[in-house]
């Protein structure tokens, strides 16, 4: 019997597809956080080569790389308010201010108007465009305390770099199985906006090639996933580049794995695409360290995906 959805099974993205599908299908449905309700899973791998520069971009929509591109380059500064993405037209984490906004203040301003306050208002920025230490502030300024005296401890002026001393150990230590970062700090979910879904980033030296492993706790499959493959594979060339490596695969590894309710025609119409094409991503030039990357260096070429299919985020 045909299948009423395509497959190409020898296309990268056709194990997204069919892991889409599956929980979309046989999905333990839940409430959650959110409260909009998601049927979900718990573990599921995927591998993607990126030999030859290939970036594992999904071809059944339109995945708008330069906005993940953009997002992993604030997290490295170690910034942590919206403002600058903002200011680049980057809205992925204006949603999360906007929320707390309008509940502490019960002004039920919409999101183009908060993002031009933001912009135009350094005080306001600073009160509200605030996401507490998320990501970029645990990857390169994860704390450090040293002490003060009469057994006391405070907290160093200077965090700890995760980002850097990864790179020395690719460099120096490649055998290493330590080679890692992490954005959850126990200590501090609390304070977040939104505790870190992309959590533990892992990587490999094998024959003069760097792998990359990314394990997420949380992974919304129709929405979040495009960006996070992304985010892995542009890190995992980024290193490379900078310790003389070749690129060689990325592991994705979900957790709890899931696709909201309210993505049902998100779902259906991807599900029913087929994946097709075999973009690429070049860096055009090597900066002299992971910090001095701009958004100029980086291209996606051969790219020619499917429409875009828009669905609501949950907050």
């Amino acid at each position: 019997m045909t299948s009423m959805f395509p497959s190409r099974a020898d296309h990268y993205e056709q194990q997204y597809l069919d892991l889409m599908r599956r929980i979309w299908t046989q999905g333990d449905e839940r409430i959650d956080r959110t409260g909009v309700g998601t049927r979900s899973i718990l573990g599921a791998t995927m591998r993607f080569s990126l030999a030859g520069d290939a970036v594992p971009l999904l071809t059944t929509k339109r995945v708008y790389w330069k906005a993940a591109a953009r997002e992993m380059l604030w997290f490295l500064s170690g910034d942590t308010n919206i403002r600058e993405l903002v200011r680049q037209g980057v809205h992925i984490w204006t949603d999360w201010p906007l929320d707390a906004y309008r509940k502490a203040t019960g002004e039920m301003i919409d999101r183009d108007a908060f993002e031009a306050r933001i912009v135009d208002d350094a005080d306001f920025a600073a009160r509200w465009g605030e996401l507490g230490p998320v990501y970029g502030a645990q990857w390169v300024n994860w704390p450090r305390y040293e002490p003060a005296g009469d057994g006391l401890y405070r907290r160093a002026d200077k965090g700890h770099n995760q980002i850097a001393d990864l790179v020395d150990g690719i460099r120096n230590n490649p055998g290493s199985r330590r080679l890692l970062f992490t954005g959850w700090n126990v200590a501090e979910i609390s304070q977040m906006a939104l505790p870190p879904c992309h959590m533990t980033y892992q990587f490999q030296v094998s024959s003069g090639r760097l792998n990359g492993l990314l394990f997420q706790r949380s992974c919304d499959l129709g929405l979040g996933f495009a960006f996070n493959i992304f985010g892995l594979s542009m890190m995992t060339r980024m290193l490379a580049q900078q310790c003389d490596l070749e690129p060689g695969e990325v592991v994705w590894q979900g957790g709890d794995v899931h696709l909201y309710l309210n993505h049902a025609a998100l779902v259906e119409e991807q599900i029913s695409r087929t994946p097709g094409g075999a973009p690429v991503l070049r860096i055009n030039r090597r900066p002299s360290s992971m910090f001095d990357y701009r958004i100029e260096d980086f291209e996606v070429q051969n790219y020619a995906p499917q429409a875009h299919i828009a669905a609501p985020v949950a907050v």
